[in-house]
């Protein structure tokens, strides 16, 4: 047998398991690990500016291709309770990542030694498993279960804490026959699937509802498979974005409070069965349960068993991975079209489309300041289909969610369920990484880009070259939407006179400089008629100096964006609606009058 220390196993382990990649920030406490990556090769390691950025980095790395897991890797302490908020990220939006921290040494764990924490406790509750290896040989085995863990049933992050002192010690692991253990997941019966797909037929307006985990199941073609044989259109959430084409003429638009279309939550409005697939049902997604749910019947496949029931009770459900339900759904649909049983659904699936083509919002605005609509408006003209787009909250992501197009899976990369504000740049940095020859364009407001702008050095020191798009209004735009129904505009306002730069205004940061003094190229547009322009320009910096580049939109202060607080019924409309083609001329539908 070989022997080895445990760092350099765990090491090992990580390349057999796939990893390539590692997103990190050393210290005293992980040096061992540190010292076995350098020595045993392999993988490459991106250092971060801040330890919370290395695991959204680690999350954009995971989401960005079909069996990626994402690794971030800290130090004691404190850089284990800083990636406490990626791991947070990673759980609610089901991604599986590693980190890795270093510990004070074993037998100090209980002397309050130096950045000595149990961080296994701290994380526990957003992890699938967190632990602290007390015995070396246990390492290994430990990160087995961690792969394992991360890969089945439900994906999610897993944090494993190496004291000093295990690292170190020497184990005895022979690399060569390690093998990664068989991944679980829960698949649909056949029955099981006949009867959702009976119900299904019995409907009149039926849809689907394709979440993340269609995704994350790399299930998508099978979707549109499905989708196509049955003639039901489709809902996408805003995590299972891109699981069919915007411009597929089954794509009957998103639905809910926030992110979502007039014409999709009017066709919802209209259906009287949904059949999810790989969702959970999100408050913003749904809103008021009773609008929601009165007068259709639901069936519900989740991989996770206690995802069931959790928000309401649907008719039918069916514990299963999205990938291998939809398997039997089209073997399912195949029979029935070839025996002529399948229900003609081109009527429905047209009144879906007629929706489409009438009920849109306006883009198209000339005003200066800039109104956001027209950021959007000109980033469909300028990105292509094949664009990754990256974003975490805010009335940006918001807007951008109701006015962009997406056409392929993993080519919007969101943080759902947490939403912290930061995510964005770090994260965008990770999807660069994991996919360098695809256009990767990131979408920011101004807090977002301010809470990890750091991170954007680390693009200029690794050559990392992406598009950001910064929306600038200097407000917290959402929460100041929000403070509209407590009639107050109360610490929100984020707008100053810099001293160095009179020629902002009250705007404040000077995002450009900032953005130059960490090593990158940045423009400033103040003219919706210089966007499309500054878009190009920002392409070809990228790609010449193999930088991030800002563009910067001066926006005007206060705009509202379509939203309710209550029911996807009550969607209020702040701004003008589109009446003729010229209001939303980057539709994918040509407005119908």
């Amino acid at each position: 047998m070989a022997r080895m220390t445990a760092a350099r196993a765990a090491v090992e382990i990580l390349k057999r398991e796939g990893v390539s990649r590692a997103f990190g920030v050393p210290g005293a406490a992980i040096n061992p690990f540190y010292a076995a990556l350098k020595a045993s090769g392999g993988i490459q390691h991106t250092l971060a500016r801040h330890v919370e950025g290395a695991s959204h980095m680690a999350e954009g790395y995971t989401r960005t291709h079909p069996g990626n897991i994402g690794v971030c890797v800290g130090t004691s302490g404190p850089a284990g309770t800083d990636m406490i908020t990626g791991l947070y990220s990673a759980s609610g939006d089901s991604i599986p990542i590693l980190c890795i921290t270093g510990q004070a040494p074993t037998a100090r764990l209980h002397k309050e030694d130096f950045q000595a924490v149990d961080i296994a406790a701290i994380a526990g509750p957003v992890t699938k498993m967190a632990v602290t290896v007390l015995e070396p040989a246990q390492v290994p085995g430990v990160l087995q279960q961690a792969f394992h863990l991360m890969r089945s049933g439900r994906p999610g992050p897993v944090l494993v804490d190496l004291p000093l002192d295990v690292q170190l010690a020497e184990i005895e692991f022979d690399p060569e026959t390690y093998e990664p253990l068989p991944v679980y997941k829960p698949a649909a019966t056949r029955a099981q699937a006949a009867k959702a797909l009976a119900m299904l037929q019995a409907s009149e307006r039926p849809l689907i509802v394709a979440g993340g985990g269609v995704i994350n199941a790399d299930a998508a073609d099978l979707l549109t498979e499905f989708a196509e044989l049955t003639g039901v259109p489709v809902v996408p959430t805003l995590m299972g974005w891109g699981t069919l084409p915007d411009d597929h003429p089954l794509n009957a638009g998103m639905v809910g409070l926030q992110t979502s279309h007039r014409y999709g939550n009017a066709t919802f409005l209209e259906s009287d069965f949904v059949l999810g697939i790989g969702n959970r049902w999100a408050n913003r997604h749904t809103g008021g349960l009773d609008v929601y749910t009165e007068g259709r019947t639901f069936v519900h496949v989740d991989i996770e068993p206690t995802q069931i029931g959790r928000v309401f009770a649907p008719d039918y459900g069916i514990a299963s991975d999205a990938r291998a339900a939809l398997e039997l759904f089209v073997e399912l649909a195949r029979e029935q079209r070839d025996a002529g049983t399948l229900p003609d659904r081109s009527a429905w699936a047209e009144s879906a489309q007629e929706r489409r083509a009438t009920l849109q919002r306006r883009t198209h605005f000339d005003s200066i300041p800039i109104k956001p609509q027209r950021v959007y408006e000109e980033m469909n003209r300028a990105f292509g289909p094949e664009t990754r787009y990256v974003s975490t909250i805010g009335l940006s992501q918001i807007a951008g969610a109701q006015m962009l197009h997406v056409y392929r899976p993993r080519h919007w990369i969101n943080c759902g369920q947490a939403g912290p504000l930061g995510w964005t740049v770090p994260a965008a940095l990770g999807v660069a990484v994991a996919d360098p020859t695809t256009p990767v364009v990131a979408l920011s407001g101004d807090y977002d880009f301010q809470f990890m702008i750091e991170e954007l050095a680390v693009g200029a020191q690794h050559r990392i070259p992406y598009v950001h798009v910064l929306v600038n209004n200097a407000y917290l735009g959402l929460i100041r939407q929000a403070q509209r129904n407590f009639d107050i505009d109360f610490q929100v306002n984020l707008e100053f006179e810099n001293i160095n730069a009179p020629e902002l205004g009250v705007y404040g940061v000077d995002h450009v400089k900032v953005a130059e003094g960490l090593g990158c190229k940045a423009l400033r547009v103040t003219d919706p008629a210089d966007l499309a322009g500054a878009f190009a320009e920002a392409r070809k910096l990228a790609e010449e100096f193999r930088v991030p580049v800002v563009v910067e939109a001066v926006l005007e202060r206060v705009t509202n964006i379509a939203m309710s607080g209550s029911d996807i019924d009550k969607v209020s409309e702040f701004e003008e609606l589109a009446t003729e083609p010229g209001h939303a001329p980057t539709a994918v539908r040509t407005l119908k009058g």
